[in-house]
């Protein structure tokens, strides 16, 4: 939709609200802005396919390293009692290796995907 199309679009609600009256204003905004969202849309769609840019991944979508390295931490705690009580330094760096070994490997495999 060009900036004319949308300016006359808007100029249509407006006298239609003048028209309706107020009991219809949600509606009428409500109509107004989806069709602003989706020329909106269009635009950033087409600026994206013109640069050749493919989207980002969103912001509040987390990897799954997060869990793994919260996993690992919850799980170090009673492993580095277990392993330093029986197995005592020789034990903890056993058992710690294999933490980092873990989170290590995660890493790798969340780095190497597309």
């Amino acid at each position: 939709m060009s900036d004319k199309r949308l300016r006359d679009d808007l100029r249509a609600t407006l006298e239609a609200r003048r028209d309706l009256g107020p009991d219809y204003e949600a509606a009428l905004v409500d109509s107004f802005m989806e069709r602003l969202d989706a020329t909106i849309a269009a635009r950033v769609r087409a600026e994206l396919d013109h640069h050749g840019a493919t989207p980002r991944k969103r912001a509040g979508q987390t990897t799954p390293l997060v869990p793994i390295a919260l996993g690992s931490l919850g799980i170090g705690v009673p492993l580095t009692a277990i392993a330093g009580t029986t197995g005592g330094a020789f034990g903890l760096l056993v058992a710690w290796m294999a933490i980092v070994l873990v989170n290590v490997a995660a890493a790798v495999a969340v780095m190497r995907r597309p």
